[in-house]
């Protein structure tokens, strides 16, 4: 932390002084550097501190560069309102982490890779059955992906039944998908990108049975599942879509298989690239009318570089905008979307929702995490959620390593997905992330939980 900050000192006094790209690679090293120091110490690739600190912090980096017209020197508030919410994350953090460091040290634990577990009952292989059960965890795994894949794409022959479109083939309409939403419905036709997540859990029960994957004539309906799930983003035209469901996915398999190394996560990531630019062209995006909007001071940059910048540097300038922006806070209205959204409030008492939304332009609407606790409760609010969200994940981590069953796996990857992308929305304050988390905890619960170790 002492590097971090003496680093956040220094790119503040360079942004100063307008020397943007120093400043922005200071920080960008700073958050390395954290994520390196989590990484190391634990031999976790998808650590959920070292995960939000490279993420986050390196975000801010790549904002401080100002390559865009849109991007103005940001006042010092929100400078202080960025280091107290990474600062209180990270402390908050480490101080669950000792504190359940020094509870385990006053009483044996036993290892979770396969002996006898802390609640007492053997560690049984994933796809097995529990001696005295029957219940074979693998064939209920399938049976749940085959159900969420068949609401998802329920959902979505209605959507495009209602709405008249589907927005693959609305080509010359740069904002299709925005438009392609039924209230309510829409939220089991994005489920879709659970499923390849779940996949990877399967495959893992198939090899714990010493099984090879072609021999299990499950694995083929797996397979053919995630496929069907992930052609939904495509029909969408939804790049966010399609990374939540391939990163998802991704950080299972890693929270599956711990030795993974990080040059091969590397590689998977960039393998995503090219489907990205895919439905970049396929949203009728072209390159003229991206420059346009992103306004960038060199017009000579590529797409391929400006279109990820823009999509992680403005984000900060929108947290600008609200600092300089908001006259009076929301006193947690904004947090408790989710509430007024699934209890249907927002449409009795639409107050409850009607906030200004402070942005660089009007086309440019994604946020950072902290976002929405500020609008609540300014610097004190971000302070507290990220004390908050680092004591949560640290307990998230300790559930994981004690049980390492389906349920920690899908949900730990889901959530170390919303710190990899902490740059881009207010994730605990949005209904989709809650739907997830249920949806995924209702697979884990009719799939069964007692004695599935992967």
């Amino acid at each position: 932390m002492a590097v971090y900050l003496i680093c956040y000192a220094l790119s503040f006094f360079l942004a100063r002084r307008h020397l943007y790209v120093p400043s922005g690679l200071i920080l960008i090293g700073a958050a390395v550097w954290l994520y390196m120091r989590d990484y190391r110490r634990t031999g976790n690739l998808i650590h959920l501190r070292g995960v939000f600190c490279l993420a986050f912090v390196g975000g801010q980096g790549i904002s401080c560069f100002k390559l865009s017209r849109l991007q103005t020197d940001w006042c010092a508030e929100t400078w202080i309102c960025l280091l107290l919410g990474t600062a209180a994350f990270w402390l908050a953090y480490e101080g669950a982490e000792r504190i359940t460091a020094r509870r385990d040290a006053g009483g044996a634990v036993w290892g979770v890779s396969g002996g006898r577990t802390a609640s007492g009952t053997w560690g049984v292989s994933g796809g097995e059955r529990v001696p005295g059960t029957g219940t074979d965890y693998s064939k209920r795994l399938l049976a749940a992906m085959a159900g969420v894949t068949g609401l998802a794409w329920a959902a979505f022959l209605f959507e495009a039944f209602w709405l008249g479109f589907v927005p693959l083939f609305s080509y010359g309409v740069p904002h299709a998908y925005s438009y392609f939403h039924v209230t309510g419905v829409h939220y089991f036709t994005v489920s879709s990108v659970l499923v390849p997540s779940m996949a990877v859990v399967y495959g893992a029960m198939v090899r714990s049975r010493k099984m090879g994957l072609r021999e299990s004539r499950g694995f083929r309906a797996a397979a053919a599942l995630a496929v069907l799930s992930l052609a939904l983003p495509v029909l969408c035209v939804s790049r966010f879509q399609l990374i939540m469901a391939a990163g998802m996915a991704l950080f299972t398999f890693i929270s599956i298989n711990r030795a993974i190394r990080l040059r091969y996560v590397l590689m998977l990531l960039a393998l995503m690239v090219p489907a990205y630019l895919g439905l970049t062209v396929m949203r009728s995006h072209s390159v003229s009318y991206l420059n346009g909007i992103f306004e960038m001071k060199n017009s000579a940059t590529p797409i391929f570089i400006t279109q990820p910048y823009m999509y992680i540097a403005n984000n900060y300038d929108n947290f600008n905008c609200l600092v300089e922006g908001l006259t009076g806070y929301a006193w947690g209205r904004r947090m408790l979307f989710p509430l007024w959204a699934f209890t249907g409030l927002k449409f009795v008492a639409p107050d409850l929702v009607s906030f200004p939304l402070f942005v660089t332009k009007e086309e440019l609407t994604t946020v950072t995490l902290f976002y929405d606790a500020y609008y609540d409760f300014g610097p004190a609010g971000m302070a507290l959620f990220g004390a908050v969200l680092g004591v949560s994940c640290c307990l998230l981590a300790e559930w994981r390593k004690r049980g390492a069953t389906m349920a920690e796996h899908l949900i730990y990857a889901q959530i170390a997905m919303y710190m990899a992308l902490s740059f881009f929305t207010t994730w605990f304050s949005n209904p989709t992330t809650w739907f997830y988390l249920g949806m995924t905890g209702a697979v884990c619960w009719y799939v069964g939980r007692a004695g599935k170790k992967i």
